[in-house]
């Protein structure tokens, strides 16, 4: 997507943080921006900024985990501004703490929100999309935790890496249809992610970890202030679309653990010389995925 000037976006979480950057970066280039969030305070912060600024931004209270609810979102979107050819799919909570203190109500709620909101957002809006048949594109937030894992960061990882599979695989099927999609891998970003407790469902709240706690949440602040600015992010986002590509890791400080990380699966290959019946398997797949067995459906 080249030219994005009167084209629609609708971007989740958009109240705060990483996606209220792409919505300030979006609207700034010319786009129609919906910023739907589950947080009525942040919303309305938000729209105070781009009345200022005059941008065409229209607001939604959302939980993304609530299916009908993202589809009324979807339904509004279009009556508001029109069909949707941007999707970024930004909200996201996290919690940390040893995976063994997991409760499952820590689980329901990080794979709720993380993989399953993004899940959410790929059913209600690529079928439109298709639809519209204009082309679009897709950017899915994930993380540097959808890459290698920290301590503590069990539950957080495991939807980060759910999140970079689902986008990987979804740029696949898209192809024909002329969507991209991008996977975001932020490190530090200066938001409010700290805050994510405060937005955890009364049902979902039997918890291995920590509630509300103004010191757990100055420790997490401090970790995250000094990462990049959401607005500076965001701009890297922007040139990801124009140029569809599918990472976007504006780190440098994670190269080399990266390039450590790709070597270590590297090395856990075999030689081709050392095995001998990895032609049969080569030719087994090449022969069903010509014959289209191993893409059963293309519909999202």
């Amino acid at each position: 997507m080249k030219d994005l000037a009167g084209k629609v976006a609708f971007i989740t979480g958009g109240g705060s943080g990483v996606a209220l950057g792409q919505a300030k970066v979006f609207a700034r280039e010319g786009m129609k921006v919906v910023i739907a969030d589950i947080r009525q305070d942040h919303l309305d912060q938000a729209m105070a900024y781009f009345r200022e600024q005059n941008a065409q931004v229209h607001p939604i209270l959302l939980d993304i985990t609530d299916r009908k609810a993202m589809a009324e979102a979807a339904d509004e979107t279009e009556r508001v501004f029109g069909p949707v050819q941007l999707l970024c799919n930004t909200a996201g909570v996290s919690i940390f703490g040893p995976m063994q203190d997991a409760t499952y109500d820590d689980w329901d709620w990080v794979m709720s929100v993380n993989v399953g909101g993004v899940i959410n957002g790929i059913r209600t809006f690529v079928p439109r999309m298709i639809e519209y048949g204009k082309g679009g594109h897709i950017v899915n937030t994930a993380s540097m935790s959808g890459f290698y894992p920290m301590p503590g960061t069990g539950v957080y990882c495991t939807s980060k890496f759910a999140v970079r599979g689902l986008s990987e695989s979804l740029r696949i099927d898209l192809e024909p249809h002329n969507i991209g999609v991008s996977v975001l891998c932020p490190g530090a970003v200066n938001t409010n992610i700290h805050e994510a407790v405060l937005t955890r469902p009364k049902h979902l709240s039997d918890t291995g970890y920590y509630h509300e706690d103004p010191e757990i949440f100055k420790r997490l602040k401090a970790v995250i202030e000094p990462g990049l600015d959401p607005v500076v992010l965001a701009e890297k986002v922007l040139e990801a679309v124009k140029n569809n590509d599918l990472y976007i890791i504006p780190y440098a400080e994670f190269r080399e653990t990266l390039i450590e990380l790709h070597n270590r699966v590297l090395a856990a290959l075999p030689d081709p010389k050392d095995d001998p019946d990895m032609m049969k398997r080569v030719e087994a797949m090449q022969k069903n995925s010509a014959a289209g067995r191993l893409s059963p459906k293309k519909s999202v």
